[in-house]
């Protein structure tokens, strides 16, 4: 044996281990970027970033009750639209049906007869002769 054989020896010892320390290495990155695990991981942050932003909008209800009850009834009457929009034409519908309905059915009042005017009184003598012109005779 030589003199080398102990400092190859070595070398080979101090090879093998970096080999395992890389082989251990590139194991915990496979088990890291595995599918399973790269979705659990992002499930976990979006839980994550849902619950703080959940308590953010509690919060924000809590200090502005009546901003987000606006809120809340600007969404639900937008979401429920169309039904709304039925209801109202329906009702409207319905009302115009009864008013013509009402007037169809009422009976009519009978006309009243005319009141006959009183008679005018004849006037006096002396107001007739001042309303008459005096009328010229040509002979």
């Amino acid at each position: 044996m030589s003199a080398d054989a102990p400092r190859v020896a070595a070398a080979r010892i101090r090879a093998e281990k970096a080999r395992a320390e890389l082989m251990e290495t590139a194991h915990e990155l496979q088990q890291r970027l595995s599918p399973g695990v790269l979705a659990q991981n992002a499930w976990e942050g979006a839980k994550s970033k849902g619950a703080d932003l959940a308590e953010e909008a509690v919060d924000a209800v809590r200090s502005r009750p009546a901003i987000a009850g606006g809120i809340v009834a600007a969404i639900a009457l937008f979401l429920a639209r169309e039904p709304l929009m039925d209801a109202a034409s329906k009702l409207a519908s319905g009302a115009k049906n009864r008013r013509r309905s009402s007037k169809a059915k009422a009976p009519k009042p009978p006309k009243q007869p005319k009141q006959p005017k009183p008679p005018k009184a004849p006037e006096p003598p002396s107001a007739v002769k001042a309303n008459k012109q005096p009328t010229e005779t040509t002979e």
